[in-house]
């Protein structure tokens, strides 16, 4: 078995072989807490989760962090704009994104570094980057000195000019260069703030990945993940930070999943078309949130819509009523050797999702046709890759039976008028057979008859 990865820095795949023969470590940026998570938020979560299970079925401990980000600008705008404390915002957001996130079957990670635990680790940091002439103090900030780094750049493959025109740069008379970047810089009287050598102050944002990486996992780590937006400034930044300081490779695979779109348009408030995760959650349930995140390779763009959602309940539907078929019979799980299936071996190919998926339909299609005797290792090999890419974990029939947010249906209504039809039909009725029918299917209730009865499923 082998595990290949796009690598950002190199621009290329390369077959994935960790710093220590059965340790793997992976960073992953995570939120800034002053507000409810939008989608576009869950796509690194969920891509990097299915790296998780996939990595953890090949090597014996697999160290995931994710840092919550709980000191910054826009949680002070936040916390002054409600009238509440930052802790208090901090706390209430950083509840609701694990929620969230666990309600797209994210599993958590191994390690949640917050910002504000750090802060020591932030401050050797920059003491280490101005001993070694790669920062310097002035006004009260501490900046990184870009020009201090000869291959600064090197990750997002552009020279330090042409960054600089490409992006929003701050221009200020206490920086020597105007792509230096800020380190440590002063904090009002009534802003969260730390003693420091250079004053009362908090960190710059790129700072506290690079501290909490070598704090928490060393030096070198295997896999640093995130959003493709986070290439510049800062993932270019965190190398810059941590090789001028402590030498090394730093980050051994770079990987971004790139950028999601709302039916077509670049997500944003302006335009009104911000979905946040919790919003979607009252529409529908967190499985079809994640399958539709994982319908694109995390490498393309994805167009998020309400299609594409209704399209993903709906394929869901389809293998969940395929595995209820089945559902009383054991799944032979000692069967299933991953290195031979199809769906793994296309997730070892740089996590091809789309192609995985497509193998999962081929199984549910024998699934359909296959012998009695078949139908054990079949079902074993489905829930395998379900497990996986993190779906197909629920019970078949709660799952076909349930539904979302206000959208839940009331099982005991339904199943009095499945025994109402059946009477009907029984009573040769079959006018009151066929209108609960209809009004079960208006109410978004289909029914299934069979030899063994009448099974439903919301629609």
């Amino acid at each position: 078995m082998s595990i290949t990865v796009y690598n950002t820095l190199s621009a290329r795949k390369e077959p994935f072989v960790p710093l220590e023969p059965d340790t793997v470590t992976m960073y992953v940026c995570g939120p800034t807490v002053y507000n409810l998570a939008h989608i576009g938020n869950a796509r690194p979560v969920v891509v990097f989760d299915v790296l998780f299970r996939l990595l953890q079925t090949q090597y014996g401990k697999v160290i995931y962090a994710r840092n919550i980000t709980d000191v910054d600008d826009k949680i002070i705008a936040a916390a002054r704009d409600t009238g509440r404390g930052i802790e208090e915002v901090t706390e209430e957001f950083t509840a609701k994104y694990r929620e969230d996130m666990a309600a797209l079957n994210a599993l958590p990670p191994t390690l949640e570094p917050h910002a504000t635990h750090n802060i020591d680790a932030m401050i050797a940091l920059t003491s280490t980057l101005i001993d070694k002439g790669h920062a310097y103090e002035s006004q009260g900030h501490v900046l990184f000195a870009v020009e201090s780094m000869p291959d600064y750049g090197r990750l997002s493959k552009r020279s330090l000019d042409d960054m600089l025109a490409g992006a929003r740069v701050e221009v200020a008379d206490y920086k020597r260069h105007p792509g230096d970047f800020v380190l440590w810089k002063p904090a009002a009287a009534e802003d969260p703030g730390w003693d420091s050598p250079w004053g009362r102050g908090r960190p710059g944002w790129h700072l506290e990945c690079s501290a909490m990486i070598r704090a928490h996992l060393g030096e070198t780590i295997d896999i640093h993940g995130g959003g493709r937006d986070l290439i510049f400034p800062h993932h270019e930044n965190e190398i810059a930070q941590s090789r001028c300081a402590h030498g090394g490779d730093y980050v051994r695979y770079w990987m971004h999943n790139a950028y999601l779109d709302i039916d077509g348009e670049k997500m944003s408030k302006s335009l009104g078309n911000f979905r946040t995760v919790r919003e979607l959650l009252g529409h529908y349930r967190g499985e079809v949130l994640r399958f539709a995140l994982l319908s694109a390779h995390y490498r393309s763009p994805l167009n998020f819509s309400a299609e594409l959602l209704d399209q993903a309940e709906a394929t869901l539907a389809a293998f969940y009523n395929a595995l209820r078929a089945v559902q009383e019979l054991p799944a032979e799980d000692a069967a299933v050797e991953l290195a031979d299936e199809p769906f793994y071996r296309a997730l070892e190919d740089d996590l091809n999702t789309p192609l995985a998926i497509a193998e999962l339909h081929a199984l549910v299609k024998q699934l359909h046709k296959a012998a009695d005797a078949d139908l054990p290792r079949l079902k074993a090999r489905i829930l395998a890759a379900g497990a996986l890419l993190g779906i197909l974990q629920q019970d078949p029939r709660e799952w076909l039976q349930g539904g979302a947010g206000e959208e839940l249906v009331d099982a005991e209504a339904i199943e009095a008028l499945i025994a109402e039809r059946q009477q009907a039909k029984a009573d040769k009725n079959y006018a009151r057979a066929d209108a609960i029918r209809a009004e079960l299917l208006a109410a978004g209730v289909e029914l299934e008859d069979s030899r063994e009865g009448t099974r439903w499923r919301r629609v």
